[in-house]
């Protein structure tokens, strides 16, 4: 199928990578009319199959929908795209679900309006399986109005969450919890290396981490480190920075020891030693807050 017409209900998907190829299967198996496009035009030969519409040009991607999502590696790859058809952009709805920084969302959406276009940014915190299924959730910024008129189809994406007016916050939002998450699989899969240094199968210590990780939930979940954070005081009649650091210390060391790499504990030791030089050393865990809320 090709598209040669505006469509007033339907959707167009530009970047047909993992992300765009869920979200348009799970828009068509709603019953929505998707136009999609993608620079390997190959990529949507199954989506085609499916029901979608195939672009032949992004000019006619832009063209067939008012509303159009925006699923590319990165803020940078939708200039390159859509500048060259910025003919076709007025009127339009951008929705960039693409990860970037939060400045990166805020020059889009001036530049979006200089081209007659209209601009929300969203982060999906889901993989690709996930997306469409319960459980499935993203982050959206912008005008408020122009959330709301689209949310219908933006939930059929996953849960919506609209985090204000400022398209910097969906990105914001978006990318402080993939840091939680790269580092904490960072910090388990460091723990499992540990571990794999004794001939000791990863597998074998798997179930020791899951229940580790309901201790943390446990940690953070009554909001006490948040509230410490926003009060900048931190209750170290439990813990303290003095302790931490040493453990720290013994975590590197056990590490060199084991011909482990020691990068990982070695950052950490680095930011509890700082917090410790701060004068937080009778302070709690949470302490380390006033080290990495500041740049290096």
């Amino acid at each position: 199928m090709t598209a040669n017409h505006k469509n007033t209900t339907g959707v167009t998907v530009i970047g047909l990578g993992p992300m765009g190829q869920a979200i348009t299967r799970s828009l068509l198996q709603k019953g929505i009319s998707v136009t999609v496009w993608n620079r390997t035009a190959s990529k949507a030969d199954d989506l085609v199959a499916a029901g979608a519409l195939r672009a032949a040009t992004v000019a006619d991607a832009l063209q067939a929908n008012e509303l159009v999502l925006l699923s590319l590696t990165h803020y940078q790859a939708m200039y390159d795209i859509l500048q060259p058809a910025a003919q076709a952009l007025a009127g339009k709805v951008l929705v960039n679900l693409s990860s970037d920084t939060p400045e990166k969302a805020r020059e889009a959406a001036v530049w979006a309006a200089a081209n007659g276009a209209q601009f929300l940014a969203g982060g999906i915190m889901v993989t690709p399986q996930q997306v469409g299924h319960p459980g499935s959730f993203a982050f959206f910024s912008g005008p408020q109005e122009l959330f709301e008129a689209h949310q219908p189809i933006l939930s059929i994406i996953g849960d919506t969450d609209y985090r204000g007016s400022d398209p910097g916050l969906a990105p914001l939002y978006y990318q402080a919890l993939l840091d939680i998450m790269f580092t904490s699989v960072a910090g388990i899969m460091h723990g499992m290396a540990l571990i794999k240094s004794a001939n000791i199968p990863a597998a074998t210590f798997a179930p020791y981490v899951d229940n580790f990780l309901v201790f943390l939930r446990q940690l953070v979940s009554d909001l006490q480190m948040a509230q410490e954070a926003d009060k900048g005081s931190y209750d170290g009649s439990h813990n303290n920075m003095l302790m931490m650091t040493a453990g720290i210390h013994h975590i590197t060391d056990a590490s060199a020891d084991a011909g482990v790499n020691t990068s990982l504990p070695a950052a950490v030791k680095d930011i509890f030693d700082r917090t410790v030089a701060k004068g937080h050393g009778k302070d709690g865990l949470a302490s380390i807050f006033e080290v990495l809320r500041q740049k290096d």
